[in-house]
């Protein structure tokens, strides 16, 4: 058997090596071809019914992984989840949520219907519902008060809120332009000195609380209420 002199075991170490390194590539991913990817953020709309109160309050949700988009219509009820509806068309949107109020108090038959209604077809449309029975400014209350549920009509959430703020040297023009400015929505998302928790964690705890003390069979005499909380502890995720 012919002995293989010094070249040319060199020249086969070489080419084995030459196989190897090929195969290797083979098996990994060309990084100059991968082309760089964009995270795009979740967009979330919200169609409010308050042209004021309730877009105030959520454009100072500062997200960090998501982006919010509060709308605030001036529609009710059933007209303002049909408004959500056409709005949902015109843009993708991975999340859609309405939020409104039973208008004014739903004792009258057809506003309880167009409550109901409303909340029937944001769930037939699989967007998320975040009414209040009676009023939006109820959710704010619940931040500083331990409410519980009970009957409080909407003509007296201006007065108490104003008293709940008092302490800090603010007020809210519930009857005026109704914005809820900076200010205001510092102390919302501050900390409870008794508790040592989160406003809008207790909001959120207080919230649930009573509604789950409702059958839910007519959320239009579900008095007092508010689903806020649910959109609330989603806006949360990602700040």
């Amino acid at each position: 058997m012919k002995m293989k002199n010094k070249r040319e075991v060199q020249m086969e170490s070489r080419k084995a090596l030459k196989e190897s390194l090929k195969a290797k590539r083979r098996g990994e991913p060309d990084l100059s071809r991968i082309e760089a990817t964009k995270t795009v953020k979740p967009t979330i709309l919200i169609v409010c019914e308050g042209e004021n109160t309730e877009p105030s309050y959520f454009r100072q949700f500062k997200l960090t992984s998501a982006t919010i988009k509060p709308i605030g219509e001036g529609y009710n009820t059933i007209s303002l989840v049909k408004r959500a509806v056409k709005l949902s068309k015109e843009k993708s949107y991975d999340q859609v949520w309405c939020v409104f109020d039973a208008d004014p108090k739903p004792d009258n038959p057809q506003q309880a219907k167009n409550f109901i209604d409303a909340i029937n077809l944001a769930k037939k449309k699989n967007f998320g519902i975040a009414y209040s029975n009676q009023a939006f400014e109820y959710w704010l209350i619940l931040h500083l008060d331990d409410h519980q549920g009970g009957g409080m009509n909407r003509t007296d959430y201006n007065d108490k809120i104003n008293k709940l703020l008092k302490p800090f040297g603010l007020s809210y023009d519930g009857e005026g332009n109704k914005i809820i400015n900076e200010d205001f929505f510092e102390i919302l998302d501050g900390f409870d000195k008794k508790t040592s928790k989160e406003r809008k964690r207790l909001a959120i705890e207080r919230a649930e609380r009573n509604y789950n003390r409702f059958d839910h069979t007519n959320p239009a005499n579900e008095e007092s209420s508010t689903t806020v909380f649910r959109l609330v502890e989603e806006l949360l995720k990602y700040i």
